[in-house]
């Protein structure tokens, strides 16, 4: 029986509520919304193999002090406009 949206994100918020506490992080700090969108489009704009290498540098980012809402939001931009830029 497959899983429908709603069960995934109940097991995604159970996975989140389980590891992030072992790295520090508390759960509600996540952006789940922003990632998700972030990896939409990377996958439909840029390559579904981008995704969680753009979410690890992301990580990366927001790790060396960037704002993760700023970094989300900058690669989601780049992202929606990536295949634009190889058409132009």
């Amino acid at each position: 029986m497959p899983h429908d949206r709603d069960q995934n994100l109940s097991d995604l918020h159970e996975w989140i509520a389980a590891i992030s506490p072992e790295l520090g992080i508390a759960p509600e700090d996540i952006p789940v919304g922003a990632i998700l969108d972030l990896s939409k489009t990377v996958a439909h704009g840029v390559t579904r193999p981008g995704v969680p290498v753009t979410a690890f540098l992301a990580g990366l980012a927001a790790g060396q002090g960037k704002r993760a809402d700023e970094v989300l939001t900058d690669l989601t931009s780049r992202a929606e406009h990536w295949k634009s830029r190889a058409t132009a």
